[in-house]
């Protein structure tokens, strides 16, 4: 029998390869993002190239009312959700007291209070299932403060912090959290947040090889997955042991933009 996963920003970068792997697994899909031309455009290739169904929700999940209504529209259509990936998510650079807060503000909607919401809402028939899988796609950043990012790298330190501790309450119902930290991608996250000459993203990894490692991770129902060993090692053995602000200012010097 095919599990539906609702994956949420799935028409670009990791979401998309996300929807792609499961749908070649032969899973059903519920796309969500906010362009449907996109998720139309995507949903139309998945049908015909596996098979799947493929249902298109085109949410801005920065609002605060689209977690519910996303929840509404598969319940009005039947759907059970078994996996959901919280992919969606959004930067921003610049000196916190200089840039608008309302984007801001939209940052932690979209990064913090949707993730949260959509977890609270198909997680209760996981649960009475006693059967789920979750995938929230954080980031190395939240394990240190990220000066020139602080609302970014504070919403991913919540998503990795939220994931550990849900994982931990619906172990005995047989649902797995899984939350996936890789560092740079290679995706449309770098114009949007305005991230270009920031050096961090030289070598950014692939959207496809990131959601690949991701997509693996939950099925085997690891907790913490990081797609580099060595941003394993620099979060669990070097950020630890140095002071904190020698660790504010390299975090800080990772998100200078090249003059």
């Amino acid at each position: 029998m095919a599990q539906t996963a609702l994956i949420t920003g799935a028409s670009n970068g990791i979401g998309l390869e996300l929807a792609k792997i499961h749908a070649k697994q032969g899973g059903d899909l519920v796309l969500v993002a906010r362009s449907a031309d996109k998720l139309n455009a995507l949903a139309d290739e998945l049908r015909h190239q596996y098979g799947v169904k493929v249902a298109v929700i085109a949410k801005d999940l920065a609002q605060s009312n689209a977690a519910t209504e996303i929840f509404a529209e598969t319940e009005r259509l039947g759907i059970t959700v078994d996996i959901l990936m919280n992919n969606a998510g959004i930067g921003g650079h610049g000196r916190f007291f200089e840039r608008d807060l309302a984007k801001d503000t939209q940052m932690i909607q979209l990064n913090i209070t949707s993730l949260t919401e959509l977890t609270h809402l198909y997680l209760q028939g996981m649960v009475q299932r006693r059967s789920g899988k979750i995938l929230n796609v954080s980031s190395t950043a939240s394990f240190l403060p990220g000066p020139l990012q602080a609302v970014y790298y504070a919403s991913k330190a919540y998503v990795t912090s939220f994931s550990q501790a849900i994982a931990e309450e619906v172990l005995e119902f047989g649902i797995t959290v899984t939350v996936l930290c890789p560092g740079a991608v290679a995706t449309g996250f770098v114009q949007a947040g305005d991230l270009q000459d920031v050096d961090a993203w030289k070598n950014a990894k692939s959207a496809k090889s990131v959601a690949e490692y991701g997509y693996q991770a939950m099925q085997s129902g690891e907790l913490v997955a990081f797609n580099e060993a060595k941003l394993k090692f620099a979060s669990d053995w070097v950020i630890p042991l140095l002071p904190r602000k020698i660790v504010l200012k390299i975090s800080r010097m990772a998100m200078e933009k090249r003059k």
